[in-house]
């Protein structure tokens, strides 16, 4: 018997299904793009994909202890082995040359985002202004409540390493480190610090927060530098 409520019963399991096929048919594109992208190679020849990754279209909030995302309060020093110690407010760092960086996202739980665009400021434009000593070997980002991570300064300074204040075109996001955060593109993303508060230049390496806590102290993405023991 066609009953209205049997028509409506129907009518729920065809939502369901087309939930379902729609979902199923998302899958199948993401993995058909993944091994798409491992195919692909960069410049330096490896591929652009690292291995153990796959592909979703933005990056995810990842957790930390969030810092306060508002643009008046915000101050970065750099500092550390430098002649000229700065110490910027956020209209002082959006008064620096600016550059948009498109650049492949890879985070240390297997999801990778290609393609994902940033606005702010190269890392050696304030490593510039600052006269960085020829001493100094590594970077160190400190962030809100003492967060820190820790970079080779020629990764630091790599022409894709950034301090980020927008990500695909809007300011970024609470939870994705507003107002300002680091961008290291070619390293795991925890070293790309959210929230970030200073950049310090140092002649001896200081392992961060997660690399004191077994995290592999360089984060190569495509040698699998995750974690000690993985």
């Amino acid at each position: 018997m066609d009953t209205p409520s049997r028509r409506k019963f129907l009518s729920g399991l065809s939502a369901g299904s087309a939930v379902v096929a729609l979902g199923w048919l998302g899958v199948v594109a993401c993995d058909r793009a993944t091994e798409a992208a491992r195919k692909e190679k960069r410049s330096d020849g490896r591929p652009r994909l690292p291995p153990g990754q796959y592909l979703i279209d933005r990056i995810r909030p990842m957790g930390g202890e969030e810092g306060d995302p508002s643009p008046r309060n915000f101050r970065l020093k750099v500092h550390g082995l430098v002649e000229r110690a700065l110490d910027l407010d956020f209209a002082a760092l959006l008064a620096l040359p600016q550059i948009d960086l498109q650049c492949d996202v890879h985070c240390v739980t297997k999801w990778s985002v290609l393609g994902a665009k940033w606005t702010g400021v190269k890392l050696t434009e304030l490593a510039a202004r600052a006269g960085v000593l020829p001493s100094a070997r590594h970077v160190i980002f400190e962030a809100a409540f003492g967060y820190t991570s820790n970079v080779l300064i020629e990764e630091a300074l790599a022409p894709n390493a950034i301090v980020a204040h927008r990500y695909e075109g809007e300011a970024l996001e609470l939870a994705h480190g507003a107002p300002v955060r680091a961008i290291v593109p070619d390293l795991y993303f925890w070293k790309s610090a959210k929230w970030l508060t200073g950049v310090k230049f140092v002649q001896d390496d200081e392992p961060g927060y997660w690399e004191t806590r077994g995290y592999h102290n360089h984060a190569d993405p495509w040698k699998e530098e995750r974690t000690t023991g993985w």
